[in-house]
């Protein structure tokens, strides 16, 4: 599926009209402040390895209010075997939900990672290995950030480890399978070889903030090896703003515009990618933002029910805390079929918009997902990953509840990436055997308490107070 726009969709551009972007796009110079700075980690590290930084020029697009990123040629000729993916109005999934208002999806699920995870996957083992990197280290929930970084190291020709939640790997094992079969090494996390999954007293177990942890750790002690991340930092949302630049030109192509857009958000990046391309543009412009609505799990509720405050990116705690909408990183999630929405916080960028109101949150719980998936099926003979799902409830949300005279020229919803390695979690739906996992208020509670709180906003947490 490489068509821009679909044939569902009258007079549709052809491929040569909407090229692959050339740049990347950056909000950063739009925000009027700075994002809040970094403070120190809980604890130095330490590991007897060589531990490689961050090379210059991702470091670059995290800090400079610069809005346009020039695409390395190597990275730009990797896109162009998916990119540009489609997008269509969704006809047949607005009459099953009912819909006021047109609803129009971007689907990142063709390419071999099987999501939007392959964007910065691609650019960062570019940059990585310029900075002569020969191993890059991860962990992943869902699978499909480790996925991704496994092709892209493939690619240009780097060794790829990737520590895994185990609960996720344990139901998706092709998971597994697929990045062997891309020369990964893969474990489970909690696994054996390091020592923060070693001193977990299970409060850790089967979470991303572990499995993060664990691939730190293990980087920091490997010779030419580093650690890299798929979805929180600044610069793998840079990557992903080439989703909402395309469809910012398809549906100009096909005549229309969007009053809201909408993404799942784990950490950030899929939301990011489809979003702030268009806020950047309405910033711009001097115009007014079409709705931006974030779209979570219901059991890792960090942008609805968190705090704003500075927490821990992983279990290790070595690394600098951020400015981020947390449910605090020590908190146990439930777990669910959306391994990679089961992170603890929010991107500081996402948070900070969060923060000063450019940002809506809605949590989804597991079940509406996955029926939102099911219709999604039927309807338009797609089959959505979990984490999409939560988008696409929140889209028929929108699109059929009361908001929808408020959005007369409809919704835009990024469908993140394909569900055919999460068909156990379809047949638990279609079995009737699927519950929603709530977090535990007193948990929650706990998990936060002792962070160091930003002062509430405005529209910190759309009028919950800010308190978990």
């Amino acid at each position: 599926m490489n068509a821009p726009v679909t044939e569902r969709v009258t007079a549709s551009p052809t491929a040569s009209e909407i090229p692959v972007p050339g740049r990347w796009r950056s909000v950063l110079p739009h925000l009027g402040t700075p994002l809040p700075a970094d403070l120190p980690p809980e604890k130095s590290t330490s590991g007897s390895g060589i531990h490689i930084n961050l090379p210059l020029e991702l470091m670059r697009q995290s800090l400079l209010p610069k809005e346009f990123w020039d695409i390395p040629s190597e990275v730009a000729e990797a896109y162009r075997s998916f990119r540009p993916t489609p997008l269509w109005r969704a006809h047949g999934f607005e009459r099953a939900i009912g819909a006021r208002v047109p609803v129009w999806v971007k689907y990142e699920g063709g390419n071999i990672s099987g999501s939007h995870k392959l964007n910065t996957a691609l650019a960062q083992a570019y940059y990585y290995k310029r900075a002569g990197v020969t191993e890059l280290v991860t962990g992943t929930g869902a699978g499909q950030w480790g996925t991704a970084m496994a092709a892209a190291c493939a690619m240009f020709g780097l060794r790829c480890t990737v520590f895994m939640v185990g609960s996720s790997l344990a139901k998706k094992p092709y998971r597994g399978v697929l990045m062997r079969m891309l020369g990964a090494q893969v474990h489970a996390s909690p696994s054996k070889l390091t020592e923060v999954a070693a001193a977990d007293d299970g409060s850790q177990g089967n979470s991303l903030s572990l499995a993060i942890g664990e691939a730190v750790e293990y980087a920091q002690t490997h010779d030419g090896a580093a650690f890299c991340i798929g979805s929180g930092e600044t610069y793998s949302i840079l990557h992903q703003s080439v989703i909402g630049m395309e469809s910012e030109e398809q549906l100009a192509a096909a005549g229309t515009s969007v009053d809201a857009v909408v993404g799942a958000v784990g950490a950030g990046s899929n939301f990011g990618g489809i979003a702030l391309p268009f806020l950047a543009s309405s910033r711009a412009a001097g115009t007014a933002a079409p709705r931006l609505v974030a779209a979570e799990s219901a059991a890792s509720p960090k942008l609805s029910r968190g705090v704003y405050a500075y927490d821990k990116t992983d279990a290790t705690g070595t690394g600098p805390r951020e400015a981020m909408y947390t449910i605090g990183s020590d908190y146990r999630i439930p777990d669910s079929h959306s391994g990679g929405l089961r992170y603890h916080g929010a991107a500081k960028l996402v948070s900070a918009l969060r923060h000063s109101g450019e940002v809506e949150a809605m949590a989804v719980g597991q079940v509406e997902a996955l029926e939102a998936g099911r219709r999604f099926t039927l309807s338009e003979a797609v089959l959505p990953a979990p984490e999409s799902g939560h988008a696409l409830a929140v889209a028929a949300r929108l699109a059929s509840g009361d908001e929808a005279d408020r959005l007369p020229q409809g919704v835009l919803v990024c469908l993140s990436g394909h569900g055919y390695l999460d068909l156990g979690a379809y047949q638990q739906l279609l079995a009737g055997e699927l519950a929603d996992s709530a977090p535990d208020p007193a948990g929650l509670r706990e998990a936060v308490h002792g962070l160091i709180r930003i002062d509430d906003g405005p529209h910190a947490t759309g009028g919950t107070g800010g308190r978990a």
